[in-house]
Protein backbone atom coordinates (compact mmCIF):
# COMPACT_ATOMS: atom_id res chain seq x y z
CA UNK A 1 0.00 0.00 0.00
CA UNK A 2 1.14 3.92 -0.63
CA UNK A 3 2.66 5.89 1.91
CA UNK A 4 -0.81 7.65 2.03
CA UNK A 5 -3.13 5.24 2.62
CA UNK A 6 -3.58 6.93 5.83
CA UNK A 7 -3.06 10.49 6.74
CA UNK A 8 -1.01 11.56 9.23
CA UNK A 9 -2.84 13.37 11.96
CA UNK A 10 -3.94 17.04 11.71
CA UNK A 11 -2.27 19.63 13.48
CA UNK A 12 -4.88 22.51 15.06
CA UNK A 13 -3.95 25.78 15.60
CA UNK A 14 -5.98 28.34 17.60
CA UNK A 15 -5.40 30.98 14.65
CA UNK A 16 -4.24 29.24 11.83
CA UNK A 17 -3.02 31.41 8.66
CA UNK A 18 -5.52 31.79 5.62
CA UNK A 19 -2.82 29.17 4.03
CA UNK A 20 -2.67 26.48 6.45
CA UNK A 21 -6.99 26.41 6.46
CA UNK A 22 -6.81 25.90 2.87
CA UNK A 23 -4.41 22.88 3.19
CA UNK A 24 -6.58 21.14 6.02
CA UNK A 25 -9.68 21.77 4.21
CA UNK A 26 -8.26 20.46 1.14
CA UNK A 27 -6.95 17.63 3.07
CA UNK A 28 -10.02 16.61 4.85
CA UNK A 29 -12.02 16.89 1.54
CA UNK A 30 -9.23 14.58 -0.56
CA UNK A 31 -9.36 12.43 2.76
CA UNK A 32 -13.07 12.34 2.63
CA UNK A 33 -13.16 11.44 -1.04
CA UNK A 34 -10.88 8.44 -1.03
CA UNK A 35 -11.84 6.72 2.31
CA UNK A 36 -15.99 6.64 1.09
CA UNK A 37 -14.27 5.17 -1.98
CA UNK A 38 -12.10 2.70 -0.48
CA UNK A 39 -15.31 1.59 1.46
CA UNK A 40 -17.35 1.04 -1.24
CA UNK A 41 -14.63 -0.97 -3.25
CA UNK A 42 -14.38 -3.29 -0.11
CA UNK A 43 -18.08 -4.09 0.42
CA UNK A 44 -18.32 -4.37 -3.59
CA UNK A 45 -14.93 -6.85 -2.99
CA UNK A 46 -16.39 -8.60 0.16
CA UNK A 47 -19.70 -9.41 -1.53
CA UNK A 48 -18.36 -10.93 -5.07
CA UNK A 49 -16.62 -13.14 -2.72
CA UNK A 50 -19.24 -14.32 -1.03
CA UNK A 51 -21.01 -14.99 -3.54
CA UNK A 52 -18.99 -17.21 -5.65
CA UNK A 53 -18.53 -19.26 -2.30
CA UNK A 54 -22.28 -19.74 -2.87
CA UNK A 55 -21.75 -20.44 -6.57
CA UNK A 56 -19.01 -23.12 -5.89
CA UNK A 57 -20.42 -24.98 -2.71
CA UNK A 58 -18.75 -26.96 -0.14
CA UNK A 59 -14.46 -25.94 0.05
CA UNK A 60 -12.47 -27.24 2.74
CA UNK A 61 -9.92 -25.54 4.72
CA UNK A 62 -7.48 -24.99 2.13
CA UNK A 63 -9.75 -24.23 -0.36
CA UNK A 64 -11.16 -21.32 1.75
CA UNK A 65 -7.41 -19.95 2.25
CA UNK A 66 -6.64 -19.50 -0.98
CA UNK A 67 -9.86 -17.84 -1.92
CA UNK A 68 -9.60 -15.24 0.60
CA UNK A 69 -5.59 -14.45 0.65
CA UNK A 70 -5.57 -12.70 -2.48
CA UNK A 71 -8.71 -10.91 -1.27
CA UNK A 72 -6.42 -9.70 1.64
CA UNK A 73 -3.41 -8.93 -0.65
CA UNK A 74 -5.34 -7.07 -2.84
CA UNK A 75 -5.94 -4.45 0.32
CA UNK A 76 -2.85 -4.47 1.72
CA UNK A 77 -4.03 -6.52 4.87
CA UNK A 78 -3.13 -9.49 4.83
CA UNK A 79 -0.04 -9.14 7.42
CA UNK A 80 -2.62 -7.17 9.82
CA UNK A 81 -5.25 -9.90 9.63
CA UNK A 82 -2.83 -13.07 10.80
CA UNK A 83 -2.17 -10.99 13.88
CA UNK A 84 -5.76 -10.88 14.81
CA UNK A 85 -6.53 -14.37 13.64
CA UNK A 86 -5.66 -17.84 13.15
CA UNK A 87 -6.66 -18.80 9.57
CA UNK A 88 -8.48 -17.17 6.36
CA UNK A 89 -11.67 -18.17 6.39
CA UNK A 90 -15.21 -16.06 5.32
CA UNK A 91 -16.20 -15.21 8.91
CA UNK A 92 -12.78 -13.91 10.13
CA UNK A 93 -11.82 -12.13 6.81
CA UNK A 94 -15.34 -10.57 6.21
CA UNK A 95 -15.94 -9.56 9.75
CA UNK A 96 -11.95 -8.01 9.64
CA UNK A 97 -12.71 -5.86 6.59
CA UNK A 98 -16.18 -5.15 7.20
CA UNK A 99 -16.24 -4.05 10.92
CA UNK A 100 -12.49 -4.69 12.69
CA UNK A 101 -11.26 -1.63 14.57
CA UNK A 102 -8.33 -1.94 14.50
CA UNK A 103 -7.83 -2.56 10.42
CA UNK A 104 -7.71 1.19 8.96
CA UNK A 105 -9.01 -0.70 5.70
CA UNK A 106 -12.16 -2.02 7.55
CA UNK A 107 -15.44 -0.70 5.76
CA UNK A 108 -16.40 0.60 9.49
CA UNK A 109 -12.70 2.28 9.79
CA UNK A 110 -12.65 3.79 6.47
CA UNK A 111 -16.70 5.17 6.98
CA UNK A 112 -15.49 6.58 10.44
CA UNK A 113 -12.48 8.06 8.67
CA UNK A 114 -14.72 9.50 6.11
CA UNK A 115 -17.26 10.89 8.34
CA UNK A 116 -14.50 12.64 10.65
CA UNK A 117 -13.08 14.58 8.08
CA UNK A 118 -16.38 15.78 6.85
CA UNK A 119 -17.05 16.81 10.82
CA UNK A 120 -13.86 18.72 10.34
CA UNK A 121 -15.07 20.64 6.95
CA UNK A 122 -18.42 20.98 7.83
CA UNK A 123 -18.84 24.62 7.01
CA UNK A 124 -17.68 23.40 3.68
CA UNK A 125 -19.82 20.74 2.25
CA UNK A 126 -23.37 20.61 1.89
CA UNK A 127 -25.82 19.65 4.29
CA UNK A 128 -27.12 16.76 2.28
CA UNK A 129 -23.27 15.70 2.10
CA UNK A 130 -23.15 15.85 5.92
CA UNK A 131 -26.32 14.00 6.22
CA UNK A 132 -25.34 10.77 3.71
CA UNK A 133 -21.86 10.40 6.33
CA UNK A 134 -23.73 11.01 8.96
CA UNK A 135 -26.31 8.35 8.63
CA UNK A 136 -23.90 5.24 7.55
CA UNK A 137 -21.74 6.21 10.01
CA UNK A 138 -24.70 5.76 13.08
CA UNK A 139 -25.77 2.85 11.09
CA UNK A 140 -22.77 1.16 11.07
CA UNK A 141 -22.38 2.29 14.61
CA UNK A 142 -25.59 0.59 15.66
CA UNK A 143 -26.77 -3.15 16.53
CA UNK A 144 -28.99 -3.07 13.35
CA UNK A 145 -25.74 -2.95 11.04
CA UNK A 146 -24.51 -6.32 13.05
CA UNK A 147 -28.15 -7.96 12.58
CA UNK A 148 -28.80 -6.98 8.94
CA UNK A 149 -24.83 -8.75 8.05
CA UNK A 150 -25.74 -11.62 10.00
CA UNK A 151 -28.95 -12.07 8.35
CA UNK A 152 -27.39 -11.74 5.16
CA UNK A 153 -24.41 -10.21 4.02
CA UNK A 154 -25.39 -8.94 0.72
CA UNK A 155 -27.85 -6.78 1.57
CA UNK A 156 -25.25 -5.18 4.20
CA UNK A 157 -22.96 -4.77 1.36
CA UNK A 158 -25.52 -3.47 -0.78
CA UNK A 159 -26.88 -0.84 1.98
CA UNK A 160 -22.99 0.52 2.01
CA UNK A 161 -23.23 0.66 -1.86
CA UNK A 162 -26.43 2.77 -1.69
CA UNK A 163 -24.92 5.07 0.95
CA UNK A 164 -21.84 5.87 -1.19
CA UNK A 165 -23.82 6.27 -4.49
CA UNK A 166 -26.25 8.64 -2.52
CA UNK A 167 -23.64 10.39 -1.48
CA UNK A 168 -21.64 10.91 -4.98
CA UNK A 169 -25.04 11.93 -6.45
CA UNK A 170 -25.79 14.18 -3.90
CA UNK A 171 -22.21 15.63 -3.98
CA UNK A 172 -22.75 16.16 -7.94
CA UNK A 173 -25.84 18.12 -7.71
CA UNK A 174 -25.30 20.29 -4.41
CA UNK A 175 -21.67 20.98 -4.15
CA UNK A 176 -19.85 23.95 -5.47
CA UNK A 177 -17.35 23.24 -8.57
CA UNK A 178 -14.88 25.07 -6.71
CA UNK A 179 -11.41 23.75 -5.81
CA UNK A 180 -12.63 21.82 -2.84
CA UNK A 181 -14.24 20.00 -5.32
CA UNK A 182 -11.05 18.71 -7.58
CA UNK A 183 -9.35 17.39 -4.34
CA UNK A 184 -12.73 15.46 -3.07
CA UNK A 185 -12.58 14.17 -7.04
CA UNK A 186 -9.07 13.83 -7.07
CA UNK A 187 -9.19 11.38 -4.40
CA UNK A 188 -12.07 9.78 -5.21
CA UNK A 189 -10.53 8.64 -8.45
CA UNK A 190 -7.28 8.36 -7.47
CA UNK A 191 -8.44 5.79 -5.07
CA UNK A 192 -10.73 3.90 -7.60
CA UNK A 193 -7.66 3.85 -9.88
CA UNK A 194 -5.78 2.09 -7.37
CA UNK A 195 -8.42 -0.45 -6.33
CA UNK A 196 -9.03 -1.27 -10.10
CA UNK A 197 -5.79 -2.28 -10.83
CA UNK A 198 -5.21 -4.26 -7.55
CA UNK A 199 -8.23 -5.97 -8.28
CA UNK A 200 -6.85 -7.11 -11.98
CA UNK A 201 -3.50 -7.93 -10.97
CA UNK A 202 -4.92 -10.21 -7.81
CA UNK A 203 -6.38 -12.42 -10.88
CA UNK A 204 -3.94 -12.10 -13.58
CA UNK A 205 -0.66 -12.95 -10.90
CA UNK A 206 -1.73 -14.53 -8.13
CA UNK A 207 -4.82 -16.51 -9.07
CA UNK A 208 -3.07 -17.57 -12.89
CA UNK A 209 -4.96 -21.00 -12.95
CA UNK A 210 -3.27 -24.09 -13.99
CA UNK A 211 -3.22 -24.79 -17.42
CA UNK A 212 -5.98 -27.59 -17.24
CA UNK A 213 -8.37 -25.09 -15.48
CA UNK A 214 -7.91 -21.68 -18.04
CA UNK A 215 -11.23 -21.65 -19.55
CA UNK A 216 -13.05 -24.00 -17.42
CA UNK A 217 -15.93 -22.97 -15.16
CA UNK A 218 -13.67 -21.99 -11.98
CA UNK A 219 -11.47 -19.85 -14.56
CA UNK A 220 -14.67 -18.19 -15.97
CA UNK A 221 -16.13 -17.18 -12.47
CA UNK A 222 -13.27 -15.87 -11.43
CA UNK A 223 -13.25 -13.32 -14.27
CA UNK A 224 -16.80 -12.61 -14.08
CA UNK A 225 -16.12 -11.93 -10.14
CA UNK A 226 -13.35 -9.25 -11.73
CA UNK A 227 -15.77 -7.23 -13.26
CA UNK A 228 -18.33 -7.99 -10.47
CA UNK A 229 -16.24 -6.39 -7.99
CA UNK A 230 -15.34 -3.35 -9.98
CA UNK A 231 -18.85 -3.10 -11.17
CA UNK A 232 -18.25 -3.91 -14.76
CA UNK A 233 -20.08 -7.32 -15.43
CA UNK A 234 -23.13 -5.31 -17.51
CA UNK A 235 -20.90 -2.04 -19.35
CA UNK A 236 -18.26 -5.36 -20.60
CA UNK A 237 -21.02 -7.48 -21.86
CA UNK A 238 -22.21 -4.15 -23.85
CA UNK A 239 -18.97 -3.03 -24.96
CA UNK A 240 -18.23 -6.67 -26.44
CA UNK A 241 -20.89 -8.76 -26.81
CA UNK A 242 -18.91 -11.96 -26.25
CA UNK A 243 -18.21 -14.34 -23.93
CA UNK A 244 -15.69 -13.07 -20.72
CA UNK A 245 -12.33 -13.15 -22.53
CA UNK A 246 -9.53 -12.61 -19.93
CA UNK A 247 -7.49 -10.85 -22.77
CA UNK A 248 -10.91 -8.15 -23.03
CA UNK A 249 -11.19 -8.04 -19.50
CA UNK A 250 -7.53 -6.32 -19.30
CA UNK A 251 -8.25 -4.94 -22.31
CA UNK A 252 -11.45 -2.81 -20.60
CA UNK A 253 -10.39 -2.43 -17.05
CA UNK A 254 -7.11 -0.65 -18.19
CA UNK A 255 -7.67 0.89 -21.57
CA UNK A 256 -11.41 1.79 -21.69
CA UNK A 257 -12.09 5.45 -22.51
CA UNK A 258 -15.85 5.57 -21.18
CA UNK A 259 -16.19 3.59 -18.57
CA UNK A 260 -15.88 4.40 -15.24
CA UNK A 261 -13.90 2.83 -13.02
CA UNK A 262 -11.20 1.83 -15.64
CA UNK A 263 -7.10 2.99 -15.22
CA UNK A 264 -7.67 5.09 -18.21
CA UNK A 265 -10.76 7.03 -17.35
CA UNK A 266 -9.74 7.36 -13.61
CA UNK A 267 -6.33 8.59 -15.09
CA UNK A 268 -7.84 11.34 -16.90
CA UNK A 269 -10.04 12.54 -14.60
CA UNK A 270 -7.10 13.19 -12.26
CA UNK A 271 -5.19 15.07 -14.87
CA UNK A 272 -8.13 16.96 -15.40
CA UNK A 273 -8.24 18.01 -11.62
CA UNK A 274 -5.06 18.41 -11.02
CA UNK A 275 -4.57 21.04 -13.93
CA UNK A 276 -7.30 22.82 -12.01
CA UNK A 277 -6.23 22.74 -8.54
CA UNK A 278 -3.76 26.03 -8.06
CA UNK A 279 -5.41 27.53 -10.56
CA UNK A 280 -3.12 29.72 -12.65
CA UNK A 281 -0.75 29.83 -10.21
CA UNK A 282 0.03 26.17 -10.75
CA UNK A 283 -0.18 26.43 -14.48
CA UNK A 284 3.10 28.61 -14.39
CA UNK A 285 5.27 25.89 -12.44
CA UNK A 286 7.30 23.25 -14.18
CA UNK A 287 6.17 19.45 -13.84
CA UNK A 288 7.56 17.54 -10.65
CA UNK A 289 9.27 14.23 -11.56
CA UNK A 290 5.94 12.13 -10.04
CA UNK A 291 3.64 14.64 -12.77
CA UNK A 292 6.39 13.72 -15.83
CA UNK A 293 6.06 9.79 -14.51
CA UNK A 294 2.12 10.60 -14.32
CA UNK A 295 2.52 12.34 -18.02
CA UNK A 296 4.07 9.55 -19.32
CA UNK A 297 1.36 6.46 -18.10
CA UNK A 298 -1.36 8.70 -19.71
CA UNK A 299 0.67 8.84 -23.01
CA UNK A 300 1.13 4.91 -22.56
CA UNK A 301 -2.49 4.30 -22.40
CA UNK A 302 -3.49 6.47 -25.19
CA UNK A 303 -1.04 4.53 -27.15
CA UNK A 304 -0.78 1.25 -26.23
CA UNK A 305 -2.91 -1.68 -27.33
CA UNK A 306 -3.84 -4.37 -24.49
CA UNK A 307 -1.22 -6.67 -26.45
CA UNK A 308 1.23 -4.09 -25.98
CA UNK A 309 0.90 -4.10 -22.37
CA UNK A 310 0.49 -7.60 -21.63
CA UNK A 311 3.46 -8.30 -23.95
CA UNK A 312 5.61 -6.30 -21.36
CA UNK A 313 3.88 -8.03 -18.84
CA UNK A 314 0.50 -7.03 -17.46
CA UNK A 315 1.39 -7.97 -13.86
CA UNK A 316 4.82 -5.65 -14.29
CA UNK A 317 2.46 -2.71 -15.84
CA UNK A 318 -0.49 -2.45 -12.69
CA UNK A 319 2.33 -2.72 -10.46
CA UNK A 320 4.16 -0.09 -11.86
CA UNK A 321 1.00 2.06 -12.18
CA UNK A 322 0.39 1.74 -8.65
CA UNK A 323 3.40 2.78 -8.05
CA UNK A 324 3.33 6.31 -10.15
CA UNK A 325 -0.66 6.55 -8.58
CA UNK A 326 1.10 6.48 -5.39
CA UNK A 327 4.39 8.96 -5.87
CA UNK A 328 1.61 11.59 -7.51
CA UNK A 329 -0.58 11.50 -4.61
CA UNK A 330 2.43 12.00 -2.29
CA UNK A 331 3.38 14.68 -4.63
CA UNK A 332 0.07 16.48 -4.41
CA UNK A 333 -0.48 15.84 -1.06
CA UNK A 334 3.22 17.37 0.01
CA UNK A 335 2.39 20.17 -2.41
CA UNK A 336 -1.38 21.60 -1.48
CA UNK A 337 -2.39 19.60 1.49
CA UNK A 338 0.84 19.09 4.21
CA UNK A 339 0.90 21.85 6.95
CA UNK A 340 4.06 21.15 8.53
CA UNK A 341 3.56 21.21 12.66
CA UNK A 342 3.54 24.56 14.22
CA UNK A 343 6.27 25.73 17.03
CA UNK A 344 3.39 26.63 19.43
CA UNK A 345 5.69 28.11 21.72
CA UNK A 346 7.47 30.45 19.11
CA UNK A 347 3.73 31.52 17.83
CA UNK A 348 2.89 32.25 21.53
CA UNK A 349 6.18 34.49 21.81
CA UNK A 350 5.39 36.10 18.54
CA UNK A 351 2.12 37.20 19.92
CA UNK A 352 3.08 38.07 23.30
CA UNK A 353 5.77 39.99 21.24
CA UNK A 354 2.72 41.89 19.14
CA UNK A 355 0.77 42.73 21.89
CA UNK A 356 3.80 44.65 24.00
CA UNK A 357 4.24 46.50 20.84
CA UNK A 358 0.52 47.73 20.79
CA UNK A 359 1.05 48.98 24.35
CA UNK A 360 3.81 50.61 23.73
CA UNK A 361 2.30 51.98 20.90
CA UNK A 362 -1.04 53.18 22.56
CA UNK A 363 1.22 54.51 25.69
Amino acid sequence: MSSLDSPPPSVRLAHPSPTAMLSRVAASLYWMGRYLERAENIARLLDVNIQMLIDFGSIDDQGLKEHWIPVLRSAGDEELFFQHYPKANSASVTEFMTFHRDNPNSVFSCVCAARENARQVRDQISLEMWEVLNEVYLFLQSKDAHQVWSDGPGAFYDQVKRFSHLFQGLTDSTFSRAEGWEFLQFGKHLERADKTTRILDVKYHILLPKATDVGGAVDAAQWQAVLRSTSALEAYRRFYVTEILPKKVAEFLVLSESFPRSLRYCLGELEQSLGRIGGPLRQSLSLSPAELEFQRLRDDLDQLSIDDIIGRGLHEFLEASQSVIGRLATDVYDTFMHHPPVDLAAEIRFHQQEQQQQQQQQQ
